[in-house]
């Protein structure tokens, strides 16, 4: 009896993550919003993968950060879509963040893709990942600490296990 009742008790006190979605896609939209991540979006939407979109899930008149950080919570995964010019953006440089918190913090799985740039380039910061970042240093002189932290969790994701998807 006793035994029971804590089964009870246990099945009632735990419950599994509700995510309002699958897969949170992080890119910079100049570089693949029209070729690879759409085409990926759409693959993955075709067999059943809820993906957030940045431009498929914002309320009208609701500010553009919190929306997505929720997003970002509220994901079982991301996808970050490395692509050339990724780390010259500012916005996806602080989504990446989110994006790391949630990893360390929540679980959460990030998968990265290399688009059209090397895996390298991006985890050691070479040729437009290095340039970027003087930019950011310059731009951001009083908030080095911000910039280190892009930097830091640049380097995090692109180390981890990802898809070359380099001339493809």
């Amino acid at each position: 009896m006793a035994s029971s009742s804590m089964q009870k008790a246990a099945s009632s006190s735990y419950s599994a993550p509700q995510w309002m979605y699958d897969v949170y896609l992080s890119f910079r939209g100049k570089d693949t919003r029209n070729n690879f991540t759409s085409h990926l979006y759409s693959n993955l939407e075709q067999r059943g993968i809820d993906v957030y979109m940045d431009d498929s899930g914002l309320e009208r008149g609701k500010t553009i950060e919190p929306a997505l950080w929720q997003a970002i919570e509220d994901s079982r995964f991301s996808i970050v879509v490395f692509s050339r010019d990724y780390a010259s953006s500012p916005w996806c440089l602080d989504e990446l963040v989110k994006i790391v918190q949630c990893m360390k913090e929540m679980g959460h799985t990030v998968l990265p893709f290399f688009y059209d740039v090397d895996p390298s380039e991006v985890a050691d910061q070479k040729r437009n990942y290095k340039k970027a970042f003087i930019e950011h240093k310059e731009k951001f002189s009083e908030n080095l600490d911000k910039v280190k932290c892009w930097s830091d969790c640049l380097s995090t994701v692109a180390n981890l296990s990802g898809w070359d998807v380099r001339n493809r």
